[in-house]
This record gives C-alpha cells, structure tokens and sequence, in this order.
C-alpha cells in the first residue's frame, strides 16, 4: 500500500480522459507508480465520479476541444470543479482550461476556466522542446519538495504569455509558475484550488514529475 492510499485502505481512483488525443498510456503507468487506480474512459459518469479527473492533450487546440466536446468534457470538468473535485490538465489539456487558443489561423474557444489566450510562443526556434526550471511559487503544494534547480520536460510551440487576472481579497488568487524559453516567458504550471494543470509533461519529467503526481494523488484521499 502506497503512501497515496486512502485511509480506508483503498487505492484512489483516477479517470484519465480519453477523448482521441493524449499521452495516454505513459501517464497511466505514472499515475499508477505513484498510487493511483486508473481507468481510461471516455464515461460521463466514471469521470465525474472518480476521485480525481486527468484530462492529457497532445496537438493542436482546436482538434483538442472537437475530441472534449464530443465526450461532454466541458460538463464534466465543469461539474467537478464546482464541486471542489479535483482536476488536473496535462500539456494541451493545460490550454483547453483558458478562453481560447489561437493556432494555425484557428480561433478556437477553451473551457474558459482562466482567463487568457494560448498563442504561438515567440522564440527563434519552436518547438520548445527539452528540460527546463521554472519559477515556482511560494507555498505551492504541486511543487511540494522540490526546488528552484529542478528540471521538467517540455514539447510546445504555444502557451499562455499572460494571466489576465486581478486579485480579489474573497477569492485565492491562482499560484501559477512561470517558465522562458528564448525571449518568450510563459506559464508552465497553475495551481488553482481543485483545477491544477502543467504545460510539461510530468508523466515523462522522470523523478521530478512522479514527485509532482504523487502530490496531486495525495489530495485525492
């Protein structure tokens, strides 16, 4: 038994969202390394029922947000959410959670969770492709034991280059962590009560990124 089990004795669940573009497979097994029950699913129901919810994403934003509308993943995110259910997004499964994205000419509305737009990063050469720190923020309990030096793995030509979100004394303010790659400083990562997300691949980050996941499964229990 895992320290990510609960204190019934039971191994917490894990939909990984299978709506046609993911990293499916590698994410299962590091969700599984780190002590979680998954199922890959494309059911409304398993999904707003399990314990926690991943939604992965690989390629382009528009193609993406076509494979969540067409398995209701706007409800479900949505219904999770309100309910203070945890969620976390992967890569383009990150992006879908702003307004919109801008890709190839393609105009294409998010899940409109966080206000911002994902936009071709302005760098000489894309894709961003590698190893890189961030800036992590103070208090965040995503990068929980780790530190300024350490290292996640990255594939992306777009982002996020701006959070167009104002503080508000009632509300927490999101802690978001910040990465560059050439001139173009963008957001890597978003902690935001139940809704967290990374534009890196934690699930291919080695160490640091098990460490990452096994955070967010211990919120699970």
């Amino acid at each position: 038994m895992t320290a990510a089990s609960s204190a019934a004795g039971r191994l917490p669940r894990v939909a990984l969202l299978d709506y046609g573009a993911g990293n499916i497979r590698s994410a299962q097994r590091a969700l599984e390394h780190v002590g979680a029950h998954v199922e890959v699913t494309q059911d409304p129901h398993v999904a707003v029922e399990a314990d926690g919810l991943v939604v992965p994403g690989v390629g382009a934003f528009a193609a993406c947000m076509r494979g969540l509308n067409a398995v209701q993943a706007p409800r479900i995110v949505g219904q999770r959410l309100a309910g203070g259910r945890p969620v976390l997004g992967i890569c383009v499964g990150m992006q879908v959670m702003f307004e919109r994205g801008v890709e190839h000419g393609v105009d294409a509305q998010g899940l409109g969770e966080w206000p911002g737009t994902v936009e071709k990063l302005e760098a000489p050469v894309l894709p961003h492709m590698g190893w890189n720190t961030l800036e992590i923020p103070e208090g965040s309990a995503m990068f929980s034991g780790l530190d300024a030096d350490t290292r996640f793995y990255f594939v992306h030509s777009y982002g996020v280059r701006e959070f167009p979100l104002e503080a508000d004394e009632y509300i927490e303010y999101p802690r978001i962590a910040w990465a560059e790659h050439g001139p173009s400083r963008f957001i890597a990562a978003v902690e935001n009560g139940p809704l967290w997300a990374t534009q890196f691949h934690p699930e291919k980050s080695g160490d640091a990124g098990l460490a990452l996941l096994g955070n967010w499964v211990r919120t699970l229990a």
